[in-house]
């Protein structure tokens, strides 16, 4: 089981990003998903977060600013970013509770993305 960040890159303050984390793998269930992100001499600290119920919390940084959802067709998880502010500069991780199919039994453990950088600069 692994999952795949993409979607981070430079963009413009007052943009928009939309970041992704696509499970492979036997996964059957999707249980809660956590957006964390560093910042260049930082602590990792925790951006939103959504259970498997559609229930979500969010930093005050980024409250109305930033969705989390999950796409459980696709098993993939996304965070929306909009109106970006160069203080969001930083690499972003997915953390997801999955289940899977590991060697004939179901295993739920945390798996985390690789990390994905976004800048926002002009």
């Amino acid at each position: 089981v692994q999952l795949q960040a993409s979607g981070g890159g430079l963009v413009q303050p007052g943009g928009s990003l939309r970041l992704s984390c696509a499970a492979s793998g036997n996964v059957i269930s999707i249980n809660a998903v956590d957006w964390f992100r560093q910042a260049p001499g930082k602590e990792r600290e925790l951006v939103a977060h959504i259970t498997s119920g559609g229930s979500t919390n969010y930093a005050d940084s980024v409250k109305g600013r930033f969705t989390i959802f999950i796409d459980n067709v696709k098993n993939t998880l996304y965070l929306q970013m909009n109106s970006l502010k160069p203080e969001d500069t930083a690499v972003y991780y997915c953390k997801a509770d999955l289940g899977a199919v590991v060697a004939g039994s179901v295993v739920f453990d945390d798996y985390w993305g690789q990390g994905t950088l976004v800048t926002v600069s002009s």
